[in-house]
């Protein structure tokens, strides 16, 4: 037998990421797809994830095969629910894919997985208890408690994105209104700078302005800064954490959106003098943090 080696695709909003780690958790290879052209088609998603862990196989396959994807999955790990940005509907993925691969599957919730990895090996690694907030094209959640992420009785907890924070807000894709990531995520921050505008630009140009001074982009990640803070404070009184780490990719920009962020938590939090806030700090393993946590997922089993 070869070397043991472990696959992880994470599948988010836009793009289709793959890592392959050793038995220690060391990355030795990423790749990058984009979501298939027939996005609403879900066969054509998981032709996608099975060719983006091909990307990254050594020599031979790996021992197995751990997948990320932004939505509700069930407690035993075997369907993918439901998810506001992909096709599945109550999916048995996990049986699927590996009828797919030939590979020993494991499925979990991506900020699920990015919560492992930052616990494993990442910003939270010596905390007991965290919450990871992670901002892409949505938001997702994870809970830590007691150096372990937290699924719920049924294995949907942490769908932090949608707790509404305005009634009757703007629509979100997920069928309600006023979801916390409609206020608070890749989208939010497009539809902030577009409104701005007068046009439409997209993440990435929004953060590049961002970063060469301009204005308007700035208050575009100020304003989703803020709502981030907010609706961390509301957390932070549910769940009393040693810290709330921030992740996904619109984090990458740093503390254009963390600082702001971090005001609106104070501001938002009761007992802010008499009680401890936690630290609100990046992720370390940026927008690998799924992908990697789902290949330590295959390696270790889903717990």
């Amino acid at each position: 037998m070869g070397r043991a080696t472990y696959v992880g695709v994470d599948v988010g909003g836009t793009k289709v990421l793959a890592v392959r780690i050793d038995a220690d958790g060391a990355v030795e290879a990423t790749a990058t797809r984009p979501m298939p052209g027939r996005a609403a088609d879900a066969d054509a998603l998981e032709e996608a994830v099975a060719l983006a862990a091909r990307d990254v196989y050594d020599v031979a396959p790996p021992h197995a095969l751990g997948l990320s994807a932004a939505g509700l999955v069930d407690g035993a790990g075997e369907r993918f629910l439901f998810g506001a940005h992909l096709p599945w509907r109550d999916a048995p993925v996990r049986s699927s894919l590996a009828r797919r691969t030939g590979l020993a599957v494991v499925l979990d919730n991506d900020a699920n997985c990015a919560a492992l990895a930052e616990l494993t090996l990442g910003a939270a690694r010596e905390a007991r208890s965290a919450l990871l907030v992670t901002i892409g094209t949505g938001i997702g959640g994870a809970v830590v408690l007691g150096g372990r992420v937290v699924r719920g009785a049924h294995g949907l907890a942490g769908e932090f994105g949608h707790m509404q924070v305005v009634p009757d807000g703007l629509a979100c894709e997920c069928g309600l209104r006023g979801c916390w990531e409609q206020y608070c995520s890749g989208r939010a921050l497009e539809r902030v700078a577009r409104v701005a505008l007068g046009r439409h630009l997209d993440g990435p140009e929004v953060t590049a302005l961002a970063r060469a001074g301009d204005e308007v982009a700035r208050h575009a990640f100020a304003s989703i800064g803020t709502w981030l803070g907010v609706g961390v404070a509301g957390l932070v009184s549910a769940f009393d954490p040693e810290l709330v780490v921030v992740g996904g990719g619109v984090s990458a920009v740093g503390d254009l959106l963390l600082a702001p962020a971090r005001t609106a938590l104070v501001g938002s939090l009761q007992g802010t003098a008499y009680r401890a806030v936690p630290a609100l700090v990046p992720a370390r393993l940026g927008p690998e943090a799924g992908a990697i946590g789902a290949a330590l997922l295959a390696r270790d089993g889903r717990g």
